[in-house]
């Protein structure tokens, strides 16, 4: 066998390799117990499939990719050191926004370099690749500044949006058309047009979408890059793009699919419905007037705990914000010590990412067999002595239920209301992040604790010790 054959063989090997670790980390990621055996397995197979495509590269492309390789890979261990976990979604969704920027990125560079007529195959996953690609880059871009809160979370509207998105979709189709049709030979300012007019419909589809559907709306995006590289590796030739992308892509699609069944909603109500836009109007509908609730003070808080038989501990964004899982999971610690049982209720929803708090109490070691679905948890709501709330507005509205003008009515909530006591850690009584007042806290089984979140379960820890 030839020294040729040898590294085709070999690299051969290295790709059914890497394909192989690639599937595996997917299926051990569906399991938080072995979500970080599959994120090392995906990544020692992304280092095999790098180095493997870096042995077939001679002269100065080499170094090139080598170079990148080195940047990229410094940026993004930078990235995951620093970042702090709060802005996890956003880095997300920016990182989500580089993926359909490269594929964008080859497919220009693919085209320009050639010569028209293209062949078939060739002009169809060019353009299909670039105008995914720009749309989930400009799409992740607005997801990334709302999430940044750079710009309001809340829908942006105006009147006659749809027919601008739709006529800005019809350009892009045309033009689409126009060059899969004479095989590339069109004139560059038509593929201009026709980039620049995926990366703004991309920034259109997002406007309108509030910031409590931008867990969908990241799902959504990654599954497009995941298309958009598949696309490129037909471009390429390379199946192992092809895989990855259509891996990422699969996955992306099926948890968006998930993730709007757990709201009840149609994607079609999340891409189109303004989430939130009317928020004050839906303000006096689900709470009926101004609010009457009852404030306690942290020995009283502490006294319920530590006297408890069961502890239903229920995770938001606002103990993301204070950064209070470790605390969470001292106080839990606390009352194990005294024979409280402790669990967490966790919705598919809640935070602003997939699977954010499961991340975030998995960071302070909380045992995975303690944190509870949606669907598990909320028959155990009834027997449950006291439901800690931790910044879960949005997910635990009882206005879901019995306010048919609400707009999150429908949607499957946390039963935390059903609970025999509910405290609910705030920083203030502002709405949360889909801009809908709670009920909840009107409810007489239910008490405010005010501050910082991290500080209230830190003062809650102490003097549960104290008891």
């Amino acid at each position: 066998m030839t020294a040729g054959a040898l590294q085709t063989l070999a690299f051969r090997c290295a790709e059914l390799t890497a394909i192989v670790l690639f599937i595996l980390g997917l299926v051990f990621l569906s399991s938080p117990a072995t979500a970080r055996l599959g994120n090392r397995l995906a990544a020692v197979g992304m280092i095999i499939a790098l180095i493997a495509f870096l042995s077939l590269t001679q002269g100065v492309g080499w170094w090139a990719i080598a170079i990148g390789m080195v940047v990229g890979g410094m940026v993004g261990l930078i990235s995951a050191l620093r970042v702090k976990m709060t802005a996890m979604p956003q880095m997300v969704a920016l990182f989500n926004g580089a993926g359909g920027a490269a594929a964008l990125y080859i497919s220009t560079i693919e085209y320009y370099s050639g010569q028209a007529p293209y062949p078939s195959l060739l002009i169809v996953s060019l353009v299909l690749s670039a105008i995914i690609g720009a749309l989930s880059a400009g799409g992740s871009l607005i997801a990334f500044l709302k999430l940044q809160e750079v710009m309001s979370g809340r829908p942006i509207t105006y009147k006659g949006q749809q027919i601008v998105n739709g006529v800005v979709a019809l350009g892009i189709v045309a033009l689409a058309i126009w060059t899969i049709s004479t095989h590339g030979d069109v004139p560059a300012a038509a593929i201009d047009a026709l980039l620049v007019g995926a990366f703004v419909l991309g920034v259109l589809f997002v406007l309108p979408i509030g910031g409590a559907d931008m867990p969908v709306v990241i799902s959504l995006l990654n599954s497009f890059t995941g298309v958009a590289v598949a696309i490129t590796g037909f471009e390429l030739g390379h199946e192992l793009l092809i895989v990855a992308g259509t891996l990422v892509g699969a996955s992306g699609t099926l948890l968006t699919i998930l993730m709007g069944r757990a709201m009840n909603r149609p994607l079609t109500n999340v891409l189109f419905g303004a989430f939130g836009a009317a928020a004050g109007s839906e303000t006096t509908a689900a709470t009926g007037g101004p609010q009457n609730i009852r404030s306690a003070s942290v020995d009283d808080v502490a006294v319920l705990l530590a006297y408890a038989r069961n502890v239903m501990v229920v995770p938001g964004y606002g103990m993301a914000v204070a950064q209070a899982q470790h605390s969470v999971k001292a106080l839990a610690d606390q009352l194990e010590a005294r024979g409280v049982s402790v669990k967490y209720a966790i919705h598919p929803v809640a935070g602003r990412m997939p699977g954010h708090m499961n991340v975030l109490l998995a960071e302070a070691n909380v045992p995975y067999p303690a944190l509870l679905d949606m669907d598990d948890v909320n028959p155990e709501f009834p027997t449950t002595d006291v439901a800690l709330v931790i910044g879960a507005n949005d997910v635990t509205n009882p206005a879901a239920r019995n306010v048919r003008s609400s707009p999150i009515y429908g949607m499957p909530i946390l039963d935390v209301d059903k609970a025999h006591n509910v405290i609910v850690l705030k920083r203030s009584m502002r709405s949360g992040f889909a801009g809908i007042e709670n009920p909840l806290y009107e409810l007489p089984n239910c008490s405010m604790l005010f501050g910082d979140a991290k500080a209230s379960v830190d003062a809650l820890t102490a003097a549960v010790k104290a008891q």
